[in-house]
């Protein structure tokens, strides 16, 4: 009457990296300029004027205004505005989406109405200059100021 199915596959869904979901959002009303890097994906939803080079995903939502000579990033989705050149893996322009500049991408992807004024060019591979500073390794004891007997 029950039987135990043998075929189940009990191997749990993989995560997704942090590099492909939003870890940090710039709310709409918010201006930043400077510059934008790290890992993880990014949500601009306000204005952006500056550098980004982005180990992840970025979003430029809806409301979101960047300037930016030229962004790097793993992915890039666009449904706001975008001023500058595009290097990515993966690029999609949405419908609300508008580029000024030329983007150099493996995969290329825009819905109906999306703009886009510049050039695409499509690569077998992308070297991407996504310098990600490691966080400073922990000082020896012979930083902190020697050995035991040096402490009175």
């Amino acid at each position: 009457m029950f039987r135990r199915r043998e075929d189940t596959d009990l191997t749990p869904e993989p995560v997704p990296a942090q590099s492909d979901r939003i870890t940090s959002v710039m709310g709409e009303g918010t201006k930043y300029q400077g510059r934008l890097t790290g890992q993880g994906g990014v949500r601009i939803e306000g204005t952006f004027d500056g550098e980004i080079k982005l180990d992840g995903l970025l979003v430029v939502g809806s409301t979101g205004r960047v300037t930016c000579e030229d962004l790097q990033a793993k992915s890039v989705i666009v449904a706001g505005t975008v001023r500058g050149d595009i290097t990515a893996h993966k690029v999609e322009i949405r419908a609300s989406g508008r580029v000024w500049g030329n983007v150099t991408t493996l995969t290329f992807a825009t819905e109906e109405g999306a703009f886009l004024r510049g050039q695409i060019q499509m690569e077998d591979t992308i070297e991407l200059g996504l310098e990600i500073s490691q966080p400073a390794e922990e000082s020896s004891e012979e930083d902190n100021g020697g050995s035991e007997e040096n402490k009175e």
